[in-house]
């Protein structure tokens, strides 16, 4: 009898070692995931409405249910993923960069899920007088996304060091102010003089344009080419501690942007119908149309960004590679 007691108080501890073993493996059974403004994110909305993630979640066995939220610019979307508070954040690249460097020793590591696009990003100005950065004077406010850590940010520091030296990378800088992309434009078409310059992306800055306002400067000339406007990305903590969430949210992406790409029409419709626009189908069909922009994963022109904040000391060390940045679900790709 104490035999058969022995195996059965055997059994009963493993049967709970294993459960706890489960649990131990058990994976999130909800993310959070966070967009900003405009035609940039059109993947991340695309993922939302059509329920991708939670598609291929159950595709690999998991159930999910997925929380988005609407954040205007990088500086609230890494305190919150920083804090636990969101899964997968948005942004430019200058945005991963920082978290990259502020976290590569630690257990947090973030990096890239895979860029969003390459897309044209342009320094407009209301104001008559100014034809190029040379021109602005204390009289001016520049909108950008996020004071110093915003690609917006960045983009102006790296034109002002090409237009005044490297020394005067900051030159510029007391000139801008914080405004999500939406707000910016409103003030800039007001005419009220509370700002006289938005670093703005589509389809903000086909509106301003459309109005006559001039284009100062443009990331793809300041970059040296077609460049990686925003990415996404999350903690190797919780990749590595989900890796079923994590290859869903990847596997979404990776759709979403195949189906931009094949079904522009309908992506046109439902950036509309989402973010409640007031540009017509047609025009926002002329941006997925416009030769400059790509809906693609690859990232290019990381590595440009990453030695300049190391130059300026905004970062310690750069990445050895771009690869150094991302998850290796886009290291097949041709990226910079």
């Amino acid at each position: 009898m104490k035999k058969v007691i022995s195996c059965a108080l055997l059994a009963a501890m493993l049967t709970t070692g294993v459960l706890y073993a489960e649990r131990a493996r058990a994976e999130v059974n909800e993310i959070r995931a966070a967009q900003q403004y405009g035609l940039s994110y059109l993947a991340l909305m695309v993922m939302e409405d059509q329920k991708l993630i939670e598609k291929h979640a159950k595709d690999g066995g998991i159930d999910l249910k997925v929380t988005w939220a609407k954040l205007g610019g990088p500086a609230a979307m890494n305190d919150a993923l920083l804090s636990g508070g969101l899964d997968f954040a948005s942004g430019g690249v200058p945005g991963l960069i920082t978290l990259w460097s502020k976290t590569k020793d630690s257990p947090l590591a973030v990096k890239g899920v895979g860029a969003l696009n390459n897309m044209p990003v342009e320094l407009i100005t209301s104001n008559p007088n100014v034809k190029s950065v040379k021109d602005f004077t204390e009289k001016d406010k520049i909108a950008v996304t996020s004071v110093k850590v915003s690609t917006q940010a960045m983009l102006l520091e790296q034109a002002a060091a090409q237009a005044f030296g490297k020394e005067n990378f900051a030159k510029l800088d007391p000139l801008t102010v914080s405004l999500p992309h939406p707000e910016a434009m409103v003030a800039l078409l007001s005419g009220s003089g509370a700002i006289t310059a938005h670093f703005a992306s589509p389809p903000f800055s086909y509106t301003e344009k459309a109005k006559g306002f001039r284009v100062v400067a443009k990331n793809y000339d300041i970059l040296g080419g077609r460049a990686t406007f925003n990415v996404v990305w999350t903690t190797s903590k919780f990749a590595n501690a989900n890796p079923k969430a994590y290859a869903a949210f990847a596997a979404a992406f990776a759709e979403a942007t195949d189906w931009i790409n094949k079904n522009k029409q309908a992506a046109a419709e439902l950036y509309k119908r989402m973010a409640n626009t007031n540009e017509t189908i047609e025009q926002l069909m002329q941006m997925l149309n416009d030769p400059e922009i790509d809906m693609t994963l690859t990232p290019n022109k990381t590595m440009v960004t990453a030695e300049f904040m190391e130059q300026i000391g905004t970062i310690k060390v750069k990445p050895a590679s771009w690869k150094d940045l991302f998850f290796p679900n886009v290291h097949n790709l041709p990226g910079s």
